[in-house]
């Protein structure tokens, strides 16, 4: 008897609707095609694979020491997303240069998401091992950089630079994973890389305001890659087999085929999008030229992308660097939207909790960071729950539903009920709330978005998810900072009014620094100044309730679909 995949909806998919109409997807498009173990690469003649079969030319103790390397760099993309969040007062302690505070944070997504589209091309177009590899350096020269960074502007473009790498290391991570596993099986190997990524995430202040606070410095809290990377070395090299998604192609050719117009345009929209929220209100004035200009030229670089992409200039439909044609896919736009929703809920809390302790209750970098455990536990219960149920259930628009209602609680108890006399208990309660809903769809898009595309589209479909959890984190980084800044100045300026302190001393109190304003104030000032702050915070919020909504609507439109297939016996 032949094992065959059923096509009825109680065990398998039922179909794909109006993305099949369109001609956007086959059946095949739903198998994932069996490894050649002698080749180590895709064997895509095989239209009938079993989705619980592995499909890896690895053996088991191989396989278990390439997931456990994979794995690492997934962490450390996660925790220099964030490792800067306790560490910017102590930076600015060493560098100055208070008004370029902001790019610390920004800095690691902006170098990601200014590179995630063409670094994904290339994992579809180059042999994956070695671009992967490259990235993994990239990171590594990144953090070396910051490190040993002698003034701000070096530490900043140290951070740009590990971004760039660490988008390619992480696309590396999912794209070795959707190619090594079954479609069964896949979702927990995904819930696994985004439980390691968000666990460096949640971690990242944790381990960033150690060293900050002890004699090592806040440096090593970079340096701590290169020690991770050398442990992992020979088993990226020696042990990792390559795959090329084109074997028959000439090198020469591949180069040719990249959008080369259409990577300068994305880096240059990012930046560009950035420079307008970062230098607004602090070093420009939201009137002046220069902030006029900016806006320009992002508003002239994004309808060029637009165009170019639409129209295919300088690149091929097949070889562009946005893939539009996914836009016709109801499923994956929805993911799209609903993953960017997610990384929101996620990112606000883990930057803006710790603040909240820093600057309320006085504590150190990891005592604050600290603060964030019960957040940290409930993303990482809601991820493996995720992980071990969305592939037996089958259907993913209700963990959207369970993340929008919690993400949308949570945000609005932060921004509503939380002040100076908030009992901790209170505030770690809205944080499990908001934990739950930032962790328990952070993985569905990446299961999704494979199985929903051809075999050869599969890196693609990943960088395209990457790309929407990247643009998000930037996006409300950059927005929650640029509110945090403008409006905590105007609440703080307020509040010491008629005692003579500079521009630069306030800023230098937003940025947690020990700043003469919290030395040499009375009582009651302070009390004031605390609200303002708290207030600015709180504001952050209203994005996190934003998302909450967000992910409510798309999962209202989600088809009604059970997307992972089960294999039955045939005759």
């Amino acid at each position: 008897m032949a094992t065959e995949l059923t096509r009825s909806t109680s065990t398998s998919v039922t179909n794909l609707g109006d993305d099949k109409e369109k001609g956007y997807l086959d059946s095949p498009a739903l198998v994932t095609p069996a490894l050649d173990p002698e080749k180590g690469s895709l064997n895509t003649s095989d239209p009938e694979a079993d989705p619980n079969t592995p499909v890896r030319p690895y053996g088991k103790f191989k396989w278990f020491l390439i997931c456990i390397a994979v794995y690492s760099t997934a962490f450390l993309y996660g925790l220099d997303n964030t490792i800067v969040a306790d560490i910017q007062a102590s930076a600015v302690e060493t560098f100055g240069s208070v008004e370029k505070l902001g790019w610390l944070g920004i800095g690691f997504p902006l170098g990601s998401i200014a590179t995630i589209l063409s670094i994904g091309k290339a994992y579809g177009t180059f042999d994956v091992k070695w671009i992967y590899i490259v990235s993994i350096i990239m990171f590594e020269g990144g953090s070396t950089l910051c490190g040993a960074a002698p003034n701000m502007n070096a530490l900043i473009i140290g951070r740009v630079w590990a971004g760039a790498g660490g988008a390619g290391m992480y696309l590396g991570v999912l794209n070795l994973l959707a190619i090594n596993t079954s479609l069964r099986e896949r979702p927990m190997y995904m819930a696994i890389c985004g439980l390691t990524w968000g666990l460096g995430c949640i971690l990242g202040p944790v381990i960033g305001g150690s060293f900050a606070d002890s004699s090592a410095t806040w440096r090593w809290a970079f340096y701590i890659n290169l020690v991770l990377f050398a442990i992992f070395i020979p088993v990226y090299f020696f042990v990792l087999g390559s795959y090329q998604p084109q074997p028959n192609v000439a090198l020469k050719e591949k180069i040719k085929t990249m959008d080369w117009l259409g990577v300068i345009l994305n880096a240059g929209l990012y930046i560009s999008f950035v420079m307008i929220f970062t230098f607004g209100g602090t070093l420009w004035a939201w009137g002046s030229g220069r902030t006029i200009a900016t806006i320009v030229i992002f508003a002239v670089i994004l309808i060029a992308f637009c165009i170019t992409q639409a129209y295919s200039i300088c690149t091929t439909p097949e070889w562009r660097l946005f893939p539009g044609d996914f836009l016709r896919s109801r499923t994956l736009v929805l993911n799209y939207v609903a993953i960017s929703a997610q990384a929101t809920g996620l990112f606000v809390p883990v930057y803006y909790i710790p603040l909240y302790f820093s600057f309320v209750h006085g504590d150190t970098g990891l005592e604050a960071a600290v603060r964030l455990l019960p957040f940290i536990c409930f993303v990482i219960f809601g991820a493996l729950l995720n992980g071990q149920f969305l592939p037996k259930w089958g259907y993913y628009w209700p963990w959207y539903v369970v993340s929008g209602v919690c993400i949308l609680l949570g945000g609005s108890l932060m921004y509503a009920a939380v002040d100076v006399n908030t009992p901790n208990a209170h505030i770690y309660g809205f944080s499990i709330i908001l934990g739950l809903g930032a962790g328990i769809s952070q993985n569905t898009a990446y299961s999704v978005a494979p199985a929903k595309v051809p075999p050869h589209r599969v890196s693609d479909s990943i960088g395209f998810i990457n790309a929407a959890q990247l643009g998000a984190i930037v996006i409300a980084l950059t927005i929650t900072s640029t509110v945090f800044q403008n409006v905590g100045f105007s609440n703080v300026q307020q509040a010491l009014e008629g005692l003579y302190f500079s521009e630069g001393d306030i800023r230098a109190a937003l940025a947690g620094a020990k700043s003469e304003v919290f030395t040499s104030i009375s009582p009651e000032v302070r009390e004031k100044v605390m609200e303002g702050i708290v207030e600015a915070i709180g504001n952050g919020y209203i994005l996190v309730i934003v998302a909450g909504v967000i992910s409510l609507i798309c999962a209202a439109l989600m088809k009604r679909e059970k997307l992972f297939m089960e294999a039955s016996a045939g005759g």
